[in-house]
C-alpha cells in the first residue's frame, strides 16, 4: 500500500468515528501541516492553533474528502492554508506591514556569496520603491505562495487588480534590478 492509499484508509476510517486512524492520520501529516502553517504565518504560536484547528474540521469533514478533490495531502494543505489566512483576517493582521525576512532565500553557495550581499540590498531597495500593493502582492505570491485568488481573499482586492500589480511590479523590480 502506498503512502497516499494509506492516508486515504485513515482518512476514510476517522470519517467513521475511528480514533486510532485519526491519531495516524494526525502523527503521519502534522509535521508538514505545521510547516505549512508557519510558513504562512512566521508565528509558532499562530502556526499551532492554526495546525489544531486544521485538524478539528478534518476529523469533522473527513467524509467530504473525495478523490477528485486532489490527494489527501492537497486537501488538508488546504484546509491549512485557508485556516492560516483566516486567522490573518481575524487577528487584523496587515500583510503590508510584512516586512522582507532576509532568511526566505535559498542558502548561499561560496561562488555566490561574494556578490549576493550587494545584490540583496539591491533588492531590499527596489522591493522598497514599489507601491505598497505590488510589494504586497509579490510577496505574498512569491514568499508566502499564494495563488492570485487567495490574494484577492486575503487583500479583499479584485483578482484583475491582483494580476495587474503582481506583473506591474515585477516589470518595475526588474528595470529596478537590470539598472
Amino acid at each position: 500500500m502506498g503512502p497516499q492509499e494509506q492516508l486515504i484508509q485513515w482518512l476514510q476510517a476517522t470519517a467513521q468515528g475511528d480514533k486510532s486512524a485519526f491519531a495516524q492520520l494526525y502523527k503521519a501529516t502534522s509535521g508538514k501541516l505545521f510547516a505549512v502553517s508557519l510558513q504562512l504565518l512566521r508565528r509558532r504560536d499562530w502556526a499551532e492553533d492554526v495546525l489544531q484547528d486544521a485538524f478539528v474540521r478534518i476529523w469533522h469533514n473527513a467524509a467530504d474528502y473525495h478523490t477528485d478533490k486532489g490527494t489527501v495531502m492537497t486537501w488538508m494543505i488546504s484546509i491549512t492554508r485557508y485556516r492560516a489566512l483566516d486567522l490573518i483576517k481575524t487577528r487584523q493582521f496587515k500583510a503590508e506591514h510584512i516586512e522582507l525576512d532576509p532568511d526566505w532565500r535559498a542558502d548561499d553557495t561560496e561562488e555566490e556569496s561574494v556578490s549576493l550581499p550587494r545584490e540583496r540590498v539591491k533588492l531590499d531597495d527596489c522591493m522598497s520603491a514599489l507601491e505598497a500593493e505590488h510589494r504586497q502582492s509579490i510577496y505574498l505570491a512569491f514568499v508566502n505562495g499564494l495563488t492570485h485568488h487567495e490574494i484577492t481573499s486575503h487583500t479583499g482586492a479584485p483578482l484583475g487588480s491582483v494580476k495587474s500589480w503582481i506583473r506591474r511590479g515585477l516589470a518595475r523590480l526588474k528595470r529596478c534590478l537590470e539598472a
